[in-house]
């Protein structure tokens, strides 16, 4: 099991000179990404904010994550084959045959019985809940539905940490734009447990609630 670690973070030093050169082309937007997945601590997630050049930013980004250990590098790892990764950094292609080939064939077969355990739990939890992982596309809906107590909701409903709200606030301008990364940073942490019925619950308890017809939506099935 240990082994596992080594070779993902082995991975990641393997390409850190690449990954910088590619990565330095928006900076901002890969920090942005890492964040929603928490994969920074709010402390690191500053420093690497402070970094004015691009290149030194990704560099700490890297060192951040690959300090914070092996469960951070696998995230990353995970990030950098994310669509919207791809396609905004179309050089990173290389990144999904890399992991394959170079990560033993133990470590492979671990992460594809991984990634089947996930969606069997998936699968159960749509069954006893009712509803799917909650998905970006509903996440945005609702997001327009909210009104100016969302950092109460946030806080109090959704158990978003303060300094959260307050680093959310100062990197968007508009009040959507702010609710949907409050609810990307819900999901991302709450992980298999984020689906639509559970937003929906949450979202519906106490004074903070929403009304219902904004947010029925997320108990309707595909």
């Amino acid at each position: 099991m240990a082994e596992e670690p080594a070779a993902e973070i082995r991975l990641l030093k393997g390409q850190k000179a690449k990954l910088i050169e590619i990565l330095s082309a928006d900076a901002d937007f890969v920090l942005q990404h890492a964040d929603s997945r928490c994969l920074l601590s709010p402390q690191g997630y500053q420093q690497v904010k402070a970094c004015r050049v691009p290149g030194e930013k990704v560099t700490e980004l890297l060192d951040h994550v690959l300090q914070r250990g092996p469960e951070a590098a696998h995230g990353l790892l995970e990030l950098l084959k994310d669509q919207a990764l791809q396609e905004t950094f179309p050089m990173l292609c290389f990144v999904k045959d890399l992991q394959v080939n170079t990560l033993s064939s133990v470590t492979s077969r671990k992460r594809r019985a991984a990634s089947d355990s996930q969606v069997d739990i998936s699968s159960k939890q749509i069954c006893r809940n009712g509803s799917r992982l909650v998905k970006e596309k509903q996440l945005m809906t609702v997001a327009r539905n909210f009104g100016k107590s969302w950092r109460e909701i946030g806080r109090l409903t959704l158990n978003v940490p303060s300094v959260k709200l307050e680093q959310i606030e100062e990197d968007h301008s508009l009040h959507v734009e702010r609710v949907f990364a409050m609810l990307r940073y819900w999901r991302a942490c709450q992980r298999e447990k984020a689906t639509a019925a559970h937003l929906h619950s949450l979202l519906s308890q106490d004074d903070w609630a929403l009304p219902p017809e904004s947010i029925d939506f997320l108990l309707e099935m595909d």
